[in-house]
């Protein structure tokens, strides 16, 4: 698979070009309101002084940092405010890189796309770990799999596109696998509000210098264009406080800084907004994930049942997940899905559904139509 060249694009560039409507299941991009909060935020920060418009800090606003820390339970010094989770695994994945040794990314097949593209970016060997059946990776078959070369292990949990979630057992042995083998573990949280099996384990749970927790808010407050992001590095005091020092500088070096006016409306969201918008969006998610997995159970496809996440993978009789097959999906039945094989080979002939949009029973009902 051709990971440098973004496939999420040439799928929507596609639909987009149809001459006919589509139900668009390709973007995680959330259709439902953010919190009012947000909103109240950025409209008293539009208010504020004209010294507020300037430069934030470079790491991030420092209530926000602080915010953020006490939440995750970790030093504010730890924390960097990115440009969204993409730049903060970007961050993560080349300071490990750099700084451990090895030549190698290791990453769980299936992979969300863009952790590929960043590892060739970098210029590294990419080297691929089967999801066990039940699409947990088995960790002893990870352990198997790093060796010397391996500087930097990429895990995604709750995750895309497969919807698991990765309990406490297998957080614990990642990270011990890391420290073992003296790899670095970036672990992408960016869906951790969206469990609904009650067995999510941040990596943060395991005190480590070999380990990065990166997340956002594009998708917990429905702001994917907002882009406020963060990571947690090591101790900065401890073996492995050049991975913050590393980062900052590239950070500062490609951005500046990050937007002041996005930072302060999320910090006013985070303060403001209760644990009932978030229940809310679950419940909505819990709704589709119903809808959706009805109909494709009565197709005869064997699917995923998310734990966690808003995606769907399936695989229909005699209807591999091929780029060719989600073009005839987009003119045929005007759905638009993810090919199985952008996300890796373990799962190339199915299909990923992103259950964020309010037409997910028109597209049940056209798959079953079509299919």
């Amino acid at each position: 698979m051709d990971y440098e060249t973004p496939q999420f694009f040439r799928v929507m560039q596609y639909a987009n070009q149809a001459d006919r409507d589509v139900v668009d299941m390709v973007s995680g991009s959330p259709d439902w309101e953010p919190p009012e909060s947000l909103r109240e935020g950025l409209v008293e920060y539009a208010r504020a002084d004209p010294e507020q418009f300037q430069y934030p800090p470079s790491v991030g606003l420092t209530d926000l940092r602080e915010e953020i820390a006490g939440r995750r339970g970790v030093d504010r010094e730890q924390v960097i405010i990115t440009n969204g989770a993409g730049e903060a695994n970007h961050l993560a994945m080349s300071a490990g890189f750099e700084r451990f040794p090895g030549s190698e990314i290791l990453l769980v097949d299936p992979t969300y796309p863009y952790y590929a593209g960043r590892a060739s970016l970098l210029g590294a060997d990419t080297r691929y770990v089967p999801a066990s059946g039940d699409g947990v990776p088995d960790t002893e078959t990870v352990r198997e799999c790093v060796r010397e070369k391996t500087s930097v292990i990429v895990v995604n949990s709750p995750n895309n596109p497969l919807g698991v979630t990765y309990g406490e057992e297998t957080k614990a042995a990642l990270v011990d696998i890391a420290e073992t083998y003296d790899a670095l573990l970036v672990s992408d949280e960016v869906y951790d509000h969206f469990d609904y099996s009650g067995s999510f384990t941040s990596a943060l749970a395991f005190d480590s210098p070999n380990r990065v927790v990166t997340n956002s808010f594009s998708k917990s407050l429905a702001i994917t264009g907002w882009r406020v992001g963060y990571a947690v590095f090591p101790d900065r005091q401890g073996p492995r406080g050049d991975l913050f020092e590393d980062a900052r500088t590239r950070h500062m070096l490609t951005n500046v800084t990050g937007s002041r006016p996005a930072q302060a409306a999320v910090l006013h969201a985070l303060r403001e907004t209760g644990p009932a918008y978030y229940e809310a969006v679950r419940e909505r998610l819990r709704d589709r994930i119903t809808v959706f997995t009805d109909t494709l159970g009565e197709l005869g496809a064997t699917y995923t049942d998310p734990e966690g996440a808003f995606y769907v993978m399936a695989r229909f009789p005699e209807f591999p997940g091929t780029f060719e097959n989600i073009e005839l999906l987009v003119d045929g039945a005007g759905v638009a899905g993810m090919p199985g094989e952008a996300f890796g080979e373990s799962r190339s002939d199915w299909i990923r559904f992103a259950l964020v949009s309010p037409r997910v029973e028109t597209a049940a009902d056209r798959l079953a139509g079509f299919l």
